[in-house]
């Protein structure tokens, strides 16, 4: 077995977040911390209390539904009285509010020490973004891109060593990405899984170019699979569309695939999102993509997922559906 990349090697998959956090809590001390998609019961709602724990200089949540992230922010501030707090309204399936929101963050004083990209969506009906991308290419990557790089100069301010956590799955193996056909001919050869493999598979390629491009600027991009957790992530999914998957998985001959995984609850599924976003040894492995609070074995990750030639074209086709280059 070769030696971990990460701090602590007896961590994995039945390990909780909170223990993680507390092993690096001098590393999140005195932190900006920026979350997308902090719904109450979800992983980035978790992560975001698990951190209040670990004098965290500030919270930074963001959502789209303005109730849902003042409630996240109520439940933080009575179970950590004295923890700073802000939010930020941000729909990442429209372009135009995401540069909205962006303008907001690049107002405040503060440099971004971490942006956590935890938002996202699952196994949806065919839809489109405001700007006509599939909804969950839209959503989970290029919503995430362009708030990423909008916000860039924030982040290169930082001067403990900025971070990008952006969270896929395993379900990365459903899907490379479409390159000719990102869209499924306009939702005609619609597969809601495959569409969410290759929304998965960009969040990988989106740290590795990350690293790739802007690694020699002082960046840190990691990608998680944070496990197989029931939170409303799956409210779009219904038992014949898990019937569907498997289905997939055996088509594509992943083995145990979906069946494959260990359940986890809300702690331990968070738990390598904290790995990802505060563990100093990780800065040895610029780009890597983490599971059960380790690298990922090799079995577990697609070798197209982290191809780098493939993370170039991705950068160069986001920026075409975005309408903006980002040279930093």
């Amino acid at each position: 077995m070769s030696a971990s990349i990460t701090s602590n090697p007896g961590f994995d998959g039945s390990t909780a977040a909170e223990e993680v956090a507390a092993a690096l809590s001098s590393h999140i001390a005195g932190k900006t911390i920026l979350v997308t998609g902090v719904t109450p019961g979800g992983l980035g709602a978790h992560f975001a209390h698990v951190v209040a724990a670990h004098k965290p200089k500030l919270l930074i949540l963001a959502g789209r539904s303005t109730p849902k992230v003042a409630e996240t922010v109520r439940a933080l501030e009575a179970a950590h009285p004295g923890v700073a707090t802000r939010t930020l309204e941000l729909d990442l399936g429209s372009p135009a509010q995401v540069r909205k929101a962006a303008a907001e963050v690049l107002s405040w004083p503060e440099p971004i020490d971490v942006l956590v990209n935890n938002a996202g969506i699952m196994a949806t009906p065919y839809g489109k973004t405001v700007d006509g991308i599939e909804s969950q290419f839209g959503t989970n990557h290029i919503g995430h891109f362009l708030f990423t790089n909008l916000i860039m100069p924030k982040l290169l301010e930082s001067k403990q060593g900025p971070r990008v956590v952006n969270v896929s799955s395993n379900g990365h193996r459903l899907s490379d990405i479409r390159w000719d056909d990102f869209n499924f001919q306009d939702g005609k050869t619609y597969n809601k899984w495959v569409a969410y493999g290759q929304s998965k598979t960009a969040n990988i390629l989106f740290s590795v170019e990350l690293a790739q491009r802007l690694g020699s600027k002082g960046l840190k991009a990691f990608s998680v699979h944070p496990g197989l957790i029931s939170t409303n992530l799956s409210r779009s999914a219904n038992i014949d569309d898990f019937k569907a998957l498997q289905a997939l998985d055996k088509a594509l001959d992943h083995g145990a695939g979906f069946k494959g995984f260990t359940r986890k609850n809300l702690s331990q599924g968070t738990a390598t999102h904290v790995v990802a976003a505060f563990d100093p040894k990780l800065d040895e492995h610029n780009g890597a993509y983490l599971q059960d609070c380790q690298a990922a074995p090799d079995e577990d990750l697609k070798r197209y997922a982290v191809d780098k030639t493939s993370a170039a074209r991705l950068w160069k086709l986001s920026e075409e559906l975005v309408g903006q280059n980002f040279d930093f």
